[in-house]
């Protein structure tokens, strides 16, 4: 962690999180299309962890893998049209990843317990993801009878509700509209650079999920969030003290 957990850092009256690499790790979903899609251009398929590091990047960049195109910036990969022909491999791998949407996605390790935590200390939290609606819903419906939790999330914002999208603040801005609270008084967490400039344009506490999917080239130190944890345990952790004072505040004034 890039911080002491006695660290002074504004107390959160929400948490916001990214969804693919951050709250859940859906790659193993995207493992089958992307190689099913290479089967079918007669390429071998690819390890697992060559997939994964690009999730973040959406299907466009997961196409140009699976079709062995050179890859471009990542910062900017989610947002690139391309033409006719590759928006037509693009739908296909679309059409795969419906298939397999939901069948090996999980939350992260340890965030059951702070998605609980929320929920028990009256904090909303929700999600901000560049992931497009269609699919957002269709893997939370899938997941919703073996995580009953994801039912308690209070704000979903998706490309489809915004003109600009990530790493635009303009989703963190809805997000915080929708539940009524103010920018500064959320925390947004995320994986990848355009999760934290978002959430600095949006004046909220920036914290950088290590655990989720980073490119080998990339080095977070200078993406410049507020924190970077290595575990959702450490999230947990960095939260429960905001909770208690706020829990001791209430009992001094009761």
């Amino acid at each position: 962690m890039s911080a002491s957990l006695n660290q002074e850092r504004p107390k959160p009256k929400a948490l916001l999180f990214d969804l693919d690499g951050c709250l859940m790790d859906t790659a193993p979903d995207f493992f089958p299309a992307v190689n099913s899609l290479r089967a079918e251009h007669n390429l071998p398929p690819l390890a697992d962890d060559i997939i994964r590091r690009q999730v973040s990047n959406g299907g466009r960049a997961l196409t140009r893998l699976a079709l062995d195109m050179p890859a471009i910036d990542s910062k900017n990969s989610g947002n690139i049209t391309g033409d006719e022909i590759f928006e037509g491999k693009r739908d296909r791998l679309l059409e795969l990843y419906i298939e397999h949407i939901a069948s090996k996605s999980d939350l992260f390790p340890g965030m059951v317990n702070l998605l609980e935590t929320c929920q028990q200390n009256s904090l909303p939290w929700g999600i901000v993801t560049n992931k497009p609606r269609i699919y957002t819903e269709l893997l939370l419906a899938r997941l919703s009878d073996r995580l009953p939790i994801l039912s308690q999330c209070a704000v979903l914002v998706c490309p489809d509700d915004v003109e600009r999208t990530k790493p635009f603040p303009d989703p963190l801005f809805l997000a915080a509209e929708k539940i009524n609270i103010n920018t500064k008084d959320c925390w947004y967490l995320g994986d990848h650079i355009r999760d934290i400039e978002a959430g600095k344009a949006a004046s909220m506490f920036t914290i950088a999920t290590l655990y989720g999917y980073i490119e080998p080239q990339d080095d977070p130190q200078d993406w410049q969030a507020d924190l970077m944890v290595d575990s959702v345990v450490e999230i947990t952790q960095l939260l429960l003290p905001s909770l208690s004072k706020t829990t001791s505040n209430a009992k001094t004034a009761s």
